[in-house]
């Protein structure tokens, strides 16, 4: 240690310290006000030699100020007064080469830490070099001047001028963390700084010392582990593309960067799988951006829009790499790149103002690049580093993923939803049984799309089938098995099978599905299904329940009734028969079919949402169509949980002056009798131009009803949009259309009906069966 003067001291002839030079203050650390007065021999911690003042020289052992030893030759010179009196000593020690430092004092000038020593009155004694390294000024500028005349900044100085003064009142040590800036450096520092009080032999408190470790690594390790965590949480939090993607924004800006943001390959934001070959021009759309000034002056690009990145550019060598690229100010690519961004960007950006490190890493998940995500720092000192490269590449994998996931489900849910398009039906037409509208709101939830589903088929005898089901589970392999069912039902309805026949069939079919498939897929093929007939000219309404909801009706004179259904066992469970129910509605009454995400929900009472829609459902309305908006608005939260499908039907009714009916004995004679009413009916109705075709048809199937049916056997015809002619008898033996040989007698008669009309078929009745066909009626 080095010292700018030689230290002086006057001492009386009673050992009295008189006198103290500014050297003296240097070498021990104590002032003058400390050491005059004292007496000499209690500033040394070793007694001097017996024969130090008989040679006026030697080597004595002074106490610094902050308790260690001071080794160091001096030499004593006598005073004299006037009369040649001895009047004391001056002690001088000539400190120009410094007297050989102890081990003590090495270890503390060569420690790898800082430390200082301070005074009571937080004033500089002692610093070791690191010390003066990180104040950026020699030892000899500091020592002896107040903490407070050393700092430029008030602020961050206050905190350890604090502390240097809780020690020194309380005699207690402290220890903290705290955050400063290298005077000679761009890098914010952390230090773990501990302060102690410094005893005499007395124990009396003489100073603070002072030890500061260097933990800007451990802190930033830490910083980067928090981050990590934070995008764990943070990051995917839904299955949107765009908001995963603000998400990973808001975690970089502004703690990791001043501007940051996010583009994507055009076939993420869609439906479509990526291409089999890299693009020659990298073209990315901006899904997300964000800076820490306010507007985001910095932004070239706007969000949305897309944006070709040169082959010199980093966002380009990154996806070209498949690693992160770090730039910086000085590299021609960088400026270049800059320059073209600023070029681009409005007057005053972000960039103008002084960018100076970017760093863009590429999205890359389960072996696919989604993208690139790029960070640029402006007002942050530091540049990116490699562990700044390491912690980008981490948190983009993170949001990689999430994107990936988003875009996968995206895509699932876009298939599913063609899917169910493609199969639930279109432009339905009730004909003249009913008037039909119908509502389908896909699920907006995590789950995905369900597998609700509708139909509206027409049968025989102006009739019709209303189908409501719900598939469980959701996604593709729902709306696959809805499918299924969907196509299951219009095929058993053209057999003309009674609902709870029906349902009974279609139990059996999802039971022979669910056999086909592994154990954990059997409860997902379960489904519900309500299927009900109407018959306009009966104005009866049949139907029959597996496991799901029962229907609403609404009378004419706004009476609601819920159908008293018997509700059997959901489809593929089997074990319980369906039990059909019958009713009879008057001309223009509403029966609403519906699945149970209309009425259900993690957080909705049934009972509460049952009667709020039944309240809607006899709310006066324009048409069906209003109604079932009335019946959403008025029942349905603003984000369902789940599938919702509606289906109203307006029943009409077929007056007499449309229907014909005549019974007939079974003799072959009244073939003829029967074929004379059918063309006087006829004419009638002003149909005469069907009359040949008619009375071919009914002379077959009544000839056929008498000779190998059953009695009672009677004719009906109905004018609708087509003319239907049905024979119905007594047996249950149901017909089979074949082609008759050339010298065979008979077997022409259903062949010649098939080729006759437009449809005809059998169906199933409680006494027997009916044969029916249709012919369309002239134009």
């Amino acid at each position: 240690m080095e010292h700018a003067s030689a230290a002086a001291a006057i001492v009386d002839t009673q050992g009295t310290v008189t006198g103290w030079s500014e050297g003296a203050r240097q070498l021990t650390g104590r002032l003058a006000a400390e050491a005059v007065g004292r007496p000499a021999l209690d500033l040394l911690a070793v007694p001097p030699p017996p024969d130090a003042l008989a040679t006026l020289a030697g080597t004595v052992v002074l106490r610094h100020r902050d308790g260690s030893p001071v080794a160091i030759p001096v030499r004593a010179c006598p005073l004299l007064d006037a009369d040649g009196g001895l009047t004391g000593y001056a002690v001088t020690a000539d400190t120009t080469a410094g007297p050989e430092p102890t081990v003590a004092g090495r270890a503390f000038q060569q420690s790898s830490m800082s430390f200082s020593v301070f005074d009571t009155h937080q004033r500089y004694l002692r610093l070791n070099t690191v010390a003066c390294q990180v104040m950026g000024v020699p030892e000899e500028a500091l020592l002896g001047r107040h903490f407070a005349e050393t700092v430029e900044e008030a602020a961050p100085s206050q905190g350890f001028l604090d502390h240097l003064r809780q020690v020194t009142e309380t005699g207690l040590p402290v220890r903290y963390e705290s955050f400063a800036d290298e005077p000679s450096g761009n890098r914010e520092h952390a230090w773990n700084i501990e302060m102690w009080p410094v005893r005499d032999t007395a124990g009396e408190l003489t100073g603070v010392a002072l030890a500061a470790f260097d933990s800007s690594e451990q802190y930033r390790a830490r910083e980067r582990l928090a981050v990590l965590n934070e995008a764990a949480t943070s990051i995917g939090t839904t299955l949107d593309v765009v908001r995963t993607a603000e998400e990973f924004i808001d975690l970089l800006v502004p703690r990791f960067a001043d501007f940051a943001s996010v583009d994507l390959f055009e076939w993420v934001l869609g439906a479509e799988e990526p291409p089999d070959a890299a693009p020659h021009e990298i073209t990315l759309r901006r899904v997300a951006h964000g800076s820490a000034t306010d507007g985001i002056p910095e932004a070239a690009v706007p969000l949305g829009a897309t944006d070709v990145h040169p082959a010199y550019s980093p966002p380009a060598q990154a996806l070209r790499q498949g690693r992160a690229v770090v730039s910086q100010a000085g590299d021609p690519d960088f400026a270049r790149w800059v320059e073209e961004r600023n070029a681009r960007g409005p007057e005053g950006s972000g960039h103008r103002a002084g960018v100076h490190s970017v760093i863009a890493v590429p999205l890359r998940a389960r072996g696919t690049t989604l993208g690139v995500a790029v960070g640029v720092r402006i007002a942050q000192r530091d540049d990116y580093a490699g562990d700044d490269a390491v912690l980008a590449e981490e948190v983009a994998s993170r949001a990689a993923v999430c994107i990936d996931n988003a875009r996968r489900f995206a895509r699932e849910r876009s298939t599913a939803l063609a899917i169910q398009h493609s199969l639930l039906p279109t432009g339905l037409t009730g004909q003249s049984a009913v008037d039909v509208a119908h509502r389908y709101l896909p699920s907006g939830s995590l789950a995905g799309i369900g597998g609700d589903w509708f139909d509206v088929i027409p049968l025989s005898g102006s009739r019709v089938a209303l189908v409501v089901g719900d598939v469980v589970g959701h996604g593709i392999t729902s709306s696959a098995t809805m499918g299924r069912l969907c196509t299951a039902v219009r095929t058993l309805a053209d057999v003309d099978l009674p609902p709870d026949e029906l349902l009974t069939h279609l139990d059996d079919l999802v039971a022979h599905l669910a056999s086909g498939e592994s154990a954990e897929d059997v409860a997902e093929l379960g489904a519900t299904c309500l299927y009900a007939v109407y018959d306009p000219v009966s104005r009866r309404l049949t139907l029959a329940s597996a496991g799901h909801p029962a229907p609403v009706v609404v009378r004419p004179d706004g009476t609601v009734q819920i159908v008293p259904v018997t509700a059997g066992p959901p489809l593929g469970v089997g074990g319980l028969p369906f039990e059909a129910v019958e009713l009879e509605l008057p001309e223009g009454s509403v029966v609403a079919l519906y699945t149970d995400g209309l009425i259900e929900g993690r957080d909705r009472d049934v009972d509460d949402t049952t009667g709020a829609l039944c309240r809607a459902l006899a709310t006066p309305a324009d048409s069906l169509e209003d109604l079932c908006d009335t019946v959403l608005k008025a029942v349905l939260p603003e984000e369902p949980g789940d599938d919702v499908a509606l289906l109203a039907a307006r029943t009409r009714a077929l007056g007499a002056d449309r229907i014909a009916t005549w019974d007939i004995a079974p003799d072959p004679a009244q073939v003829a009798t029967v074929r004379q009413s059918v063309g006087e009916q006829l004419t009638r109705w002003g149909l005469e131009e069907t009359a040949f075709v008619t009375e071919l048809v009914v002379s077959e199937l009544v000839t056929n009803a008498i000779r190998y049916g059953a009695p009672p056997v009677q004719l009906r015809l109905i004018r609708d949009r087509t003319l239907i002619c049905e024979v119905s008898d007594g047996s249950s033996t149901s017909p089979h259309l074949r082609r008759a040989h050339a010298f065979d007698e008979g077997g022409r008669g259903l062949l010649l009906v098939a080729q006759l009309t437009q449809r005809w078929g059998s169906r199933q009745t409680g006494s027997g069966k009916t044969i029916w066909c249709e012919q369309p009626l002239p134009d």
